[in-house]
């Protein structure tokens, strides 16, 4: 049988179009840029080392997923639950987190403040983060 292949970017839209769960599923170092997942079940989602570029998470389940690594510029976060869901060393500049849950979440706070992190969740404020030479 061997390894199933990854999904495309063109089936993770078509699979949250429908309403599908992506929860659990090892989408690992995949372009999805640019993709509407409000509302979204990403719990446990391996997302590692992908393109989250302006993707929207409004009101998505991030429970225990992991974004490590991923490029989230100007990401909307909003209301969303990233509750243990780890963001180390993820890029987020221009990320807003208004209302998102981010109790024993992981972020880069070598970069990012925990203080201005709990403002952007209660003010809106986006983050902002200068590129490293390590963030290529």
């Amino acid at each position: 049988m061997g390894t199933p292949r990854p999904l495309t970017k063109k089936q993770v839209v078509e699979m949250v179009s429908r309403g599908e769960s992506l929860a659990g599923m090892d989408l690992r170092g995949t372009d999805l840029s640019g993709i509407c997942f409000d509302q979204a079940d990403l719990a446990e989602a391996k997302l590692a080392e992908c393109n989250l570029a302006r993707c929207t998470f409004r009101e998505a389940d991030l429970r225990a997923a992991s974004l490590w690594h991923s490029d989230c510029t100007d990401c909307v976060f909003d209301g969303a639950n990233l509750e243990e869901a780890d963001l180390d060393l993820a890029f987020l500049d221009g990320c807003s987190f208004r209302g998102a849950k981010i109790r024993k979440a992981i972020f880069p706070l070598t970069r990012i403040s925990l203080t201005t992190l709990k403002n952007a969740v209660k003010t809106g404020k986006k983050l902002r983060m200068e590129r490293r030479p390590s963030d290529d």
